[in-house]
């Protein structure tokens, strides 16, 4: 099959790719030869990270961008086909989520999780669409979680819009397959980010949660990349509608 993981002459989007998950995988692509549009509501974060990449010799590009307003999705995706002409991979990776459990979870919050989560995947993934259509190509990578499929205490509004998120990405896939776009997810498990630095600097929570992942350890942010590499590259061709579970075998249990 060849290199299937050379991504020269790509194009990919990265959203929330100024940290954790989304960091290292735009460095990622970058390394597997895509041109790279970082984007992200912080800008000073995307060009750190610029940084990073433009030392593998890939093409980069930051869009500050709030995924909640509309005419900043559009212009996401208009400065990113002016520049490179054309767009091969979406990750949709920015989230939002509040530790809080259903009594004391304030309305807005639910709001702000599905906004970003949900209502945003959809409208940026509808824009890139359009233009995937055009090309007669494209991939989109939707990231979930475990908590799509597994109640957690404190995380409802975060778990529920990463359910809605799965369903999305079947739906889309389902409405897009013959347009030449495969829409798939990754879903990883818990894995060591500034979110969840609260549970997992601290030794004792840590060691209670590796004890019940198979793997016996929490992931870090590299473990992901390869799932979504491996969903934007032609070996997945024929895929679409799926996800990839990146829990070190949490979901048998």
């Amino acid at each position: 099959m060849g290199n299937v993981f050379n991504f020269s002459g790509k194009t990919a989007i990265v959203t929330g790719a100024g940290r954790g998950i989304g960091r290292v995988i735009a460095l990622g692509l970058a390394e597997a030869g895509a041109n790279v549009v970082l984007c992200s509501r912080t800008k000073t974060e995307i060009d750190a990270v610029a940084d990073e990449i433009r030392k593998t010799g890939a093409k980069v590009m930051t869009v500050a961008t709030d995924l909640t307003v509309h005419e900043q999705l559009e212009n996401l995706v208009n400065v990113t086909v002016k520049e490179f002409g054309r767009i091969d991979i979406l990750v949709n990776n920015a989230a939002r989520s509040f530790l809080r459990g259903l009594l004391d979870l304030r309305e807005d919050g639910w709001d702000k999780c599905f906004n970003t989560n949900v209502k945003a995947v959809w409208l940026l993934s509808r824009l890139v669409a359009r233009q995937m259509i055009e090309q007669k190509s494209g991939r989109i990578i939707n990231i979930t979680t475990v908590g799509a499929d597994k109640a957690e205490a404190g995380m409802a509004a975060y778990g529920c819009s990463k359910a809605a998120l799965k369903h999305l990405t079947r739906c889309m896939a389902k409405e897009w397959a013959q347009l030449g776009i495969n829409v798939n997810a990754v879903a990883p498990g818990f894995t060591r980010t500034d979110f969840s630095k609260p549970i997992w600097s601290n030794p004792d929570l840590e060691k209670m949660i590796s004890q019940v992942i198979p793997k016996g350890k929490i992931a870090e942010p590299e473990d992901v990349v390869g799932a979504v590499l491996f969903l934007a590259s032609d070996a997945a061709s024929y895929i679409t509608g799926d996800t990839i579970y990146v829990d070190g075998g949490t979901m048998t249990s």
